[in-house]
């Protein structure tokens, strides 16, 4: 079984144990994810406003959590990007929730078709 991998309907449920792990690995893998959409808001703001890295930091977090940008753009290449970002940035957020999430839906699921199952 494959680190993302999870038993089939056939299959007894995961232990508690196993369902932890599995928890903490869709937890790191966020935390990855989170981290990767950010350096690509830091260094595209440093790119196309020449922002510090503290405030192009604080423009990619603000984005990516949905609060929106904090300085002011003055670049056209800028307000490109700010949208593409902010766009990137939804659809993050979406994967991220999801893949924290599916460890815990599957689970319920899963014993829902085992009650089913054995009655």
């Amino acid at each position: 079984m494959g680190i993302f991998q999870y038993e089939n309907r056939s299959e007894p449920l995961a232990s508690t144990r196993v369902f932890v792990r599995r928890v903490a690995l869709h937890g790191g893998a966020a935390a990855v994810l989170v981290l990767a959409a950010l350096l690509v808001g830091m260094v595209g703001y440093r790119a196309t406003e020449g922002m510090a890295w503290i405030d192009a930091f604080v423009n990619a977090s603000m984005i990516l959590s949905g609060m929106g940008p904090v300085g002011e753009l003055h670049h056209p290449a800028g307000k490109i990007f700010a949208g593409c970002y902010a766009i990137f940035s939804g659809v993050a957020l979406l994967v991220i929730v999801a893949s924290m999430l599916a460890p815990a839906i599957h689970r319920m699921l899963h014993r829902l078709h085992v009650d089913d199952s054995e009655s």
